[in-house]
């Protein structure tokens, strides 16, 4: 199949030979989940330590060729990142801080010793990728088009050393909602497992955080819970995160509480994004560390209100129960509160187009 350069770009497009027939699609875009199904095409980019990054191009989705000696199979050398795009009610597409996940995305290279995709590389591979499947966006209520961009070591050998070839990918995914449960807020399971220690790799988005958190999240499940909470690797005593999202507190005393990044948790932009929100809201904002214990007497008291998990996927998620092996409390009337639902309706507003977005987080694409 002949490709096509776009001279703006840089990127070669390679048509697919057998894209999903309309009537498939339309069927996926109405019932879409998460993270199960697949657009027609991907972005590639390739890197070695000769030419940099080369050979841009947008191509038919399909398997990757790899040499079994290749350094991520080995060495587990891969990094990733997770956003969404969005189509506004005038049929505009835009994005929401793509520039914000260019930059972790380094942050993250830097950590595993990869090579850094310069932030506008990154910014318009998305969009390349984006604009090649902008039919694939679901038609139910809160669709958007979730995109993972990720990079791999596909040099082949074995020695304990950086790779010097590397493969960029950009796959999309037509996402509905993150949580099955249907209920109004989530339960956790407090995990004796660790997810990172100080001086680890903690704060970078790289696979193997997340292959650690598969047998306590199994664990969260099989206990009737939605998601799992980590605490520090120290003393096993102050909250961290859940699986893959951070954790805000709001307290009696009119102020949110999150634990503070120090190496440990992932930076995430959702995170970052609430914040502003929240200082906007006129809410005063602590970033500290907060216990397990102090948590559950802070519940029984009064003194925490709510609680609620952010992230990419799941976006504003408020919590309502909390378990371990000492007991179970609840947060709140263990449902959604007023301070979580106007932040998740005032983040989902700007996401979408709905408002004026007075931070110049959304990057049109159309």
């Amino acid at each position: 199949m002949a490709s096509t350069a776009t001279a703006a770009s840089g990127f070669a497009h390679i048509p697919h030979p057998a894209p999903r027939p309309v009537e498939e699609r339309r069927a996926v875009l109405a019932n879409p989940g998460f993270g199960t199904v697949f657009t027609d095409h991907m972005v590639a980019i390739d890197y070695d330590g000769d030419r940099g990054w080369h050979s841009a191009r947008v191509e038919p989705y399909g398997p990757i060729a790899l040499d079994p000696a290749a350094a991520v199979l080995h060495y587990a050398q891969e990094i990733f990142e997770g956003l969404k795009a969005y189509r506004f009610d005038d049929g505009g597409i835009a994005l929401f801080r793509p520039a914000a996940n260019a930059a972790r995305f380094n942050a993250s290279a830097r950590r595993l010793a990869m090579p850094e995709l310069p932030e506008a590389l990154f910014v318009e591979a998305v969009r390349q990728q984006v604009l090649a499947d902008r039919d694939w966006f679901p038609t139910v209520a809160g669709g958007s088009l979730y995109l993972r961009p990720f990079m791999f070591a596909s040099e082949a050998f074995l020695g304990v050393r950086p790779a010097r070839a590397y493969r960029f990918l950009v796959i999309a995914s037509p996402a509905g909602n993150y949580f099955k449960s249907g209920a109004p807020a989530v339960s956790i399971w407090v995990s004796d497992y660790t997810r990172a220690a100080p001086g680890g790799t903690g704060a970078a988005k790289c696979g193997g955080n997340y292959a650690a958190s598969l047998v306590p999240t199994a664990e969260a499940f099989a206990r009737g819970h939605d998601q799992v909470l980590f605490l520090d690797a120290a003393e096993h005593r102050w909250i961290e995160e859940l699986g893959g999202m951070n954790l805000f507190f709001v307290m009696a005393d009119g102020s949110l509480v999150t634990p503070p990044l120090a190496g440990t948790i992932l930076p995430g932009i959702t995170r970052d994004s609430v914040i502003a929100l929240a200082r906007e809201a006129g809410l005063t904002v602590r970033e500290e560390r907060y216990a397990l214990d102090q948590w559950r007497a802070d519940a029984q008291s009064g003194q925490v209100l709510e609680t609620f998990a952010c992230g990419t996927a799941a976006v504003v998620t408020p919590v309502g129960s909390v378990a371990d092996r000492d007991g179970a409390f609840t947060i709140g009337s263990g449902g959604p509160g007023q301070v979580t639902q106007h932040l998740r309706q005032r983040l989902v507003a700007i996401q979408r187009g709905e408002v004026p977005d007075p931070h110049g987080w959304v990057h049109r694409l159309t």
